[in-house]
């Protein structure tokens, strides 16, 4: 396929309609909004750089771009490691729920309408699958470009945050626009770095995120399961 038609499949799998449940979490926002610590448009822009330059949307992205090669290489023992690390570093339950369960809304919506037989191979002996790792091996399989699956992946990932905050509340349709016009050139340079790292470069310094997520389990009051 030409790199204008592999492309295509993105498009579909990491559209907001494609069912791998992504509205119904929130990346543990709804408790940092709770807390008062993202009242406008500018403490989201923090929040949103600091996960993609030093958190989990850069550590989501890295393990994607290591599976997509592993699997490109027919090395399906370091895609079972590379699953294995993505949900160990999960750091509460409720974000493991939302790796884990959007990996398998993943898997489940793709065996109905995407052939993809290493996807299935994997999920028939892997219970649990990371959303970031079931993706790369459909990418990789379709021959999607990774630079375009990472860009797509990361514009996915922080739209999903800012209609969060949408429905939440602190910001509304259009600054939500401008952020994601924002993001876009962030998401980019963050991309583009990925390419180049091993996964010795993993790793992540977002403490007050990881809180948060741990803090939304015991929310008395919330609309999102993450």
């Amino acid at each position: 396929m030409a790199d204008d038609e592999a492309i295509l499949p993105l498009f579909i799998w990491l559209s907001p309609a494609f069912p791998v449940g992504s509205f119904a979490y929130s990346h543990g926002c709804e408790s940092v909004i709770e807390a008062g610590d993202i009242k406008s448009n500018d403490d989201l822009r923090h929040w949103l750089e600091a996960s993609l330059r030093f958190g989990s949307a850069r550590t989501d992205a890295l393990l994607l771009a290591q599976a997509w090669h592993a699997q490109h290489q027919s090395k399906v023992d370091v895609v079972h490691e590379l699953n294995e690390l993505a949900l160990a570093l999960a750091p509460s339950s409720e974000r493991y729920l939302e790796t884990s369960a959007q990996g398998y809304a993943f898997v489940r919506a793709l065996k109905e309408s995407w052939p993809c037989p290493p996807l299935m191979d994997f999920a028939e002996t892997h219970e649990t699958i990371a959303y970031p790792i079931a993706l790369a091996i459909a990418s990789a399989h379709y021959k999607c470009p990774i630079d375009m699956s990472l860009n797509m992946f990361l514009i996915a990932f922080i739209n999903n945050i800012v209609s969060a905050c949408v429905r939440l509340g602190p910001i509304g349709q259009t600054e939500a626009q401008k952020i994601l016009a924002w993001a876009v050139p962030l998401i980019k340079i963050q991309s583009a770095e990925i390419i180049t790292l091993s996964i010795e470069d993993l790793g992540s310094s977002t403490l007050r995120f990881d809180l948060a997520s741990l803090q939304h389990e015991t929310l008395y009051s919330r609309l999102f399961r993450s």
